[in-house]
């Protein structure tokens, strides 16, 4: 074993000519492709690529109309690029091409040759018979090789005679122990269970065959044998889908801290501004490049399109003017003119319309007036090979909007059906509140039979409704023309989405509960639903993974843990806060009385409200505290709240007066009248906190 030519069976060569055995100029310590399966290792005092992708004229069509016109675009080292784009522009098409998958009709990309590259497969493909440890296990192949490879130098290099011989062994040596030591390649173990632990496979589960995992676990498995590869580039495709919001933050921490480049195709935002710092838009066949993550792209865009419309339409103003001279000159005395004016309206350079990205506006009727309390659980509790929730107190009140989040598994859809009445839970009972209508999304999308026409679809069960206004609804969620003569199974999933969002809007009703409503919908579009939801005057709970979407429209969460429950007044910004801070340990009552305060919000008093229960039923209950004010009935002290900001909504009306204006006196009488009324309210709220806290 005195040279590489003798080194075992399996153990990579060195290139010829620009070799770390001879003379240490190449920089690689292993670089047979094939051998360790196109991954190879960088020294860590070698400098990267400047460039490490040149995308240069992609094009590829499927159909009349160009998919991909004409992409260009560079990749440097650590960037993290969010590929965005409404549904259809090609952005999976796209990763395919510049991961060798498929083939562009012209243009090409260019690797450098020093580059590791990536791709999160969407189809799992994995060897029989082996566990999800190996799998895990086999991303780091090279790593073992590379391992190998050193013991096998350092044996030869005990058996070398020659001494000029023995020193090149040995700075070779020297130099795999800095590559193996910059992957920390002695720690493969903790590397793996660090991957696994993160995107929250079980320790039970290491030993599980791949093929006994469900279709999420493996396409889960897939990321982990990416993230553990550690490529210089990867392409990302959806990498969240299958993962719950705890994940997802680990993926983000992992992704952000990582030196490698990426171009990530997500519809989650959070994740896109967690993880990204450059933004390329993907519309109408060609990228458009963007500095920042996807707020900074948001912001970019709405200015660079108001530059842009007013850029198109000052110049469409002066055609339009240009042409009607040369039409009323065209053979008058000024015919000279306007031949000239023609000529140079023919060379003149057309500013493209702006790239306007539309959305469906969306839209939901406006609600019916129920009852202040709409939902009332009590003591609610399901179980079924384990407890899910156990004695779930909860009270929805009128106008509120409710998000509900927790990891999968923890029966968050079966809460809601249990809420619906579809499932009868084991314990407790659910009061519905007087003159609520409840329209229900299911994610299953199972109202929407495969062999119905869209049109007949959006009709409520047993009502009339014209053809023409089912038509118009539909519109408002984008799905137009011939689409709404298509049978179900024709759509894609981001279509049939809207189609059951349109049939909810159809149901006029005052309480919709939406189950993961953002599945297989665009940014534009869940911008849209947002808006819409934003503005609906009735009541509103859902289920989402999207922590965008939670956080712009919820004002109080259910966070299902696997141990207990929280109970928020705020959004999913406001729960982040209290969870980091500690402060949401300690149980408050998640009651709020059912009145509408003086400054217009409703449920109860204007703070931040925590309650934490345990799942198996123990509730968190702290030691009984001392009564600072007398006992009094929780709905005497109602009563009194409710008077009080009667008051405060009357004397409101009376400052709006024109003559209440004219009389100087009496503006200030009011207005010391209700700083009296808003002090007794205060102390009204502490009573009424405590009550509901000790009077048990």
């Amino acid at each position: 074993m005195g040279s590489p030519d003798s080194l075992p069976i399996g153990v990579p060569k060195a290139q010829e000519g620009s070799c770390p055995v001879q003379d240490f100029s190449c920089g690689w310590a292993v670089c047979d492709r094939q051998a360790i399966g196109a991954t190879r290792f960088l020294l860590s005092d070698n400098k990267h690529p400047v460039i490490l992708l040149t995308v240069d004229s992609i094009k590829k069509r499927f159909g009349p109309e160009p998919l991909l016109d004409g992409i260009t675009f560079d990749v440097h080292p650590g960037q993290k690029i969010g590929l965005v784009g409404p549904n259809g522009t090609g952005k999976t098409t796209l990763l395919k091409i510049l991961a060798g998958r498929e083939e562009a009709d012209s243009g090409e990309a260019r690797l450098h040759p020093s580059t590791r590259l990536g791709y999160l497969e969407q189809q799992p493909l994995f060897e029989s018979g082996r566990t999800l440890w190996d799998e895990a296990e086999s991303a780091l192949e090279a790593l073992i090789e590379l391992n190998k490879h050193a013991l096998a130098v350092a044996e030869a290099m005990s058996e070398a005679e020659d001494e000029e011989e023995h020193a090149r062994l040995a700075a070779q040596y020297d130099h795999l122990q800095h590559d193996l030591q910059h992957h920390d390649a002695y720690h493969i173990d903790h590397k793996i269970e660090r991957v696994l632990d993160g995107l929250q496979f079980a320790r039970s589960s290491f030993k599980t065959p791949v093929e006994a995992l469900s279709g999420g676990e493996q396409n889960r498995l897939m990321l982990v044998k990416l993230l553990l590869a550690e490529p210089d580039l990867m392409f990302l495709d959806e990498p969240s889908n299958h993962l719950d919001i705890e994940a997802t933050e680990w993926l983000e921490e992992f992704l952000a801290s990582s030196t490698a480049a990426a171009i990530v195709v997500s519809h989650d935002r959070y994740f896109l501004d967690k993880v990204t710092n450059r933004t390329l838009e993907l519309f109408q066949g060609t990228v458009d490049s963007f500095t920042g993550n996807f707020s900074a792209y948001w912001r970019q865009k709405a200015e660079r399109l108001l530059v842009q419309e007013r850029t198109y339409e000052k110049q469409q103003i002066e055609i339009a003017k240009t042409e009607d001279f040369i039409r009323r000159h065209r053979y008058g005395q000024k015919h000279a003119q306007a031949e000239d004016r023609r000529k140079k309206l023919e060379r003149i350079e057309r500013v493209p319309p702006p790239r306007t990205i539309s959305a469906p506006p969306m839209g939901f009727p406006p609600a019916e007036r129920s009852g202040d309390i709409v939902l009332r659980a009590e003591r609610l509790a399901k179980a079924y090979d384990r407890a899910l929730f156990k004695d779930l107190d909860l009270d929805i009140i009128r106008g509120q909007r409710w998000g509900m989040l927790g990891p999968n598994g923890s029966g968050k859809t079966t809460l809601l059906r249990c809420l619906l009445g579809q499932v009868k839970p084991d314990d407790g009972q659910v009061i519905e509140g007087t003159g609520v209508k409840i329209a229900y999304f299911d994610q299953q999308l199972s109202g929407l039979p495969d062999d119905a026409q869209v049109v007949d679809c959006v009709r409520p069960d047993g009502q009339l409704m014209e053809e023409q206004k089912r038509r118009d609804l539909l519109a408002r969620f984008g799905i137009l023309g011939d689409k709404v003569f298509q049978r179900v199974d024709s759509l894609s999933g981001g279509e049939r989405c809207r189609v059951a969002l349109a049939r909810l809007a159809a149901n006029k009703a005052n309480f919709l509960i939406l189950d993961e409503p953002t599945n297989h919908l665009d940014l534009w579009a869940r911008d849209a639903l947002e808006n819409a939801l934003s503005k609906f005057d009735g009541t509103v709970m859902f289920v989402s993974h999207d922590r965008y979407f939670v956080n712009r429209l919820a004002d109080h969460i259910l966070a299902v843990e696997s141990d207990r429950f929280r109970i928020i007044e705020g959004n999913y910004q406001t729960y982040q806060h209290l969870i980091q801070s500690g402060l949401a340990q300690a149980p408050v009552s998640q009651k709020t009385p059912p009145a509408k305060q003086a400054n217009g919000k409703k449920g109860g008093p204007d703070r931040k409200m925590v309650k934490t229960a345990d799942n198996n039923g123990d509730d968190n209950k702290p030691q009984r505290k001392k009564r600072r004010f007398e006992y009094r009935k929780v709905e005497d002290i109602e009563g009194d709240i409710f008077e009080l900001e009667a008051s405060i909504e009357e004397s409101q009306n009376k400052l709006a007066l024109p003559e209440t204006h004219r009389d100087g006196d009496r503006v200030r009488q009011i207005k010391q009248d209700m700083e009296e009324i808003q002090k007794r309210l205060k102390t009204l709220y502490e009573h009424w906190e405590e009550a509901n806290e000790l009077n048990w």
